[in-house]
């Protein structure tokens, strides 16, 4: 299989004609199967599925709404490709894009090729806008320089795409995720988005300041993932050198016949060493788990992405030689 299609689809009636003839239409002369993932309908999504069935098509159902992260995370578990495309099923984006997309992937060795929607058909207030400033800000704080983070359609490498770990809402931050695990190659294209015709958007300005906290998650997973103590044991270690510090000079004041019970100054240094020597056994616990995690699942804090054998070629070139010699 040359390329696998990972679509999720919440109360999308209205679009699944549409949405297959058109895949049907731009995937032509390509060896493809589209899977299409359920999360929880309550209209006649899965019953319009069921009307086209195609010999390239596959759906998969979920017991209930997961959520995008999970959907895309059950379609990719179950992908044979060699190549994965994730893209909404809402009709904004073009699958008359992924030809080219699937051609810069394979020709510029590159483990991801993201779309960024130039011409956006969006309301500029409640998508456009929050979407400008929550881009500028996950840029500057992951340093994956990615224009449109909001945009679904993407093409993976296989192995990539079945390495990101996807739970609760980190969808949005699949590029900074795929670095994790060591997919810095990133090529971006412009690509073709459509204003919605059916149904109803599900993102609001809620779902922007979801942002906010599943950023600080991916910052500490980028930064901190492997070494924990890093952050706690160094936050640790300066409460407790300042606590330290205001509790010898308040004792320097007691020898010197001055009264310190009661004073703000005591209760700050109090609570800033035990505040400190939380930091520091948090930072402990969490480096324990994080060698739990990764020796339990003998999972290795690297990896490789290709090893050359010399030892083949240096046989080959010394029977070569030898046989000069006779």
């Amino acid at each position: 299989m040359k390329i696998s299609l990972v679509i999720c689809l919440y109360n999308e009636e209205e679009n699944i004609r549409p949405l297959l003839f058109s895949l049907e239409k731009s995937m032509t002369n390509l060896d493809f199967e589209v899977i299409l993932v359920d999360d929880g309908s309550t209209d006649h999504t899965v019953k319009e599925v069921l009307k086209y069935p195609r010999s390239w098509l596959k759906l998969i159902r979920l017991t209930k709404n997961f959520g995008q992260s999970s959907a895309l995370a059950a379609g990719i578990d179950h992908a044979k490709g060699e190549y994965i495309v994730t893209m909404d099923g809402d009709l904004q984006n073009d699958p008359a894009d992924i030809p080219g997309m699937l051609k810069r992937i394979e020709s510029e060795d590159c483990d991801i090729v993201a779309g960024y929607r130039e011409n956006r058909k969006d309301n500029y207030l409640v998508r456009k806008l929050p979407s400008i400033l929550a881009n500028m800000l996950i840029r500057k704080t992951t340093g994956i320089k990615i224009r449109d983070y909001g945009c679904t359609l993407r093409i993976f490498r296989s192995s990539v795409a079945k390495d990101l770990k996807l739970y609760g809402e980190l969808h949005r931050f699949i590029p900074v995720l795929a670095s994790l695990e060591g997919a810095n190659r990133i090529v971006q294209v412009k690509v073709t988005h459509h204003a919605r015709s059916f149904g109803k958007s599900k993102y609001n300005m809620g779902r922007t300041l979801k942002v906010l906290s599943d950023l600080l998650l991916v910052l500490f997973m980028k930064r901190y993932m492997q070494k924990p103590m890093h952050l706690f044991g160094s936050a640790g270690v300066l409460l407790a050198i300042a606590g330290t510090v205001i509790n010898i000079y308040l004792f320097w004041l007691k020898l010197n016949g001055q009264d310190i019970w009661g004073k703000p100054l005591l209760i700050l240094g109090s609570l800033l060493f035990l505040a400190g020597i939380q930091l520091i056994t948090t930072g402990i616990i969490a480096d324990i788990q994080m060698r739990t995690y990764f020796e339990s699942q003998r999972k290795k804090p690297y990896n490789i992405r290709s090893i050359k054998n010399f030892e083949t070629d240096s046989q080959k070139i010394l029977t070569d030689h030898s046989q000069v010699a006779c």
